[in-house]
């Protein structure tokens, strides 16, 4: 089964994440999947407008941290030992291919239902419009393409990567991090709908738009805080290592700031009911 399926009709290339078992988990495989539908998408004429979506209940649980098939292509395929692989793949993987699909030179526009969690963010984050079904629920962190103080306001993305917690649809609108909710049996009608319609016009005039936008965020140091922030991302990551680390690491199942989210969210819900 892929793990990305790609289909073209009325002048829009759908991208389907296709790891439903994972909740769409991102492994290194399914991400040079996913760059290769973007630069697919990038070169055909007959293509105006992208779309993406991820398959099952999840847009994306984030980073696939040793599923099967990750941990047998990581033996298939091992990193570069030190500082200098982990590097090179960090950038490679979350970096430059983010930025790649946030330049792809047609409109995109993402589909996020359920869960979209660092990684998932990340994806999310490079496209041009992002609608959410009423069941979505994203999280952030300092993550390798960290968009998130030019996703939001950065006062706003102080608040709630200090105390790193879920933002549910509702909550993402009035951030403005998504442009539109939608009742989730709607959600790939609407996506369709609005990317049909931007479809319609005319490929060059969206293309000059969408780079113009670009330039704007680019000329106040999007790229340079990018490469800056990836830095400070792998040093956090190193200092979870150490002895004096003040969260549990819980293995290889989940980052520890994301299992700090979902006591959070765990210990709301039981304060609701």
């Amino acid at each position: 089964m892929s793990d990305v399926l790609y289909e073209v009709s009325d002048h829009v290339a759908r991208i389907t994440v296709n790891r439903p078992r994972y909740r769409n988990a991102q492994s290194r495989r399914l991400l040079e999947a996913l760059d290769d539908a973007f630069a697919d998408a990038a070169r055909d004429r007959d293509v105006h407008v992208i779309a993406l979506f991820g398959a099952g209940e999840h847009f994306s649980g984030g980073h696939d941290l040793g599923t099967p098939e990750e941990t047998a292509d990581r033996e298939e395929r091992p990193l570069q030992e030190g500082v200098r692989g982990l590097f090179d793949h960090s950038r490679e993987q979350f970096v430059e291919k983010s930025m790649r699909w946030r330049n792809v030179p047609k409109p995109t526009i993402a589909g996020v239902q359920g869960y979209c969690i660092f990684g998932g963010w990340i994806v999310a984050s490079a496209m041009d419009i992002v609608y959410a079904a009423e069941s979505a629920m994203f999280l952030a962190s300092n993550f390798q393409f960290f968009t998130v103080p030019w996703d939001v306001h950065p006062r706003k993305a102080k608040e709630f990567l200090f105390e790193s917690r879920f933002i549910d649809a509702e909550e993402a609108r009035r951030l403005d991090l998504v442009n539109r909710v939608v009742p989730a049996d709607r959600l790939e009608a609407g996506v369709l709908e609005y990317a049909e319609r931007i479809a319609r016009n005319d490929p060059f005039q969206l293309r000059m738009i969408k780079l113009a936008v670009n330039q704007m965020q680019d000329g106040q140091g999007f790229h340079a805080h990018i490469t800056s922030a990836h830095a400070m991302h792998l040093l956090s990551a190193q200092g979870e290592r150490d002895p004096d680390y003040a969260l549990r690491v819980p293995g290889a199942r989940r980052r520890p700031m994301v299992q700090r989210a979902l006591e959070h969210y765990e210990a709301a819900r039981r304060r609701d009911d």
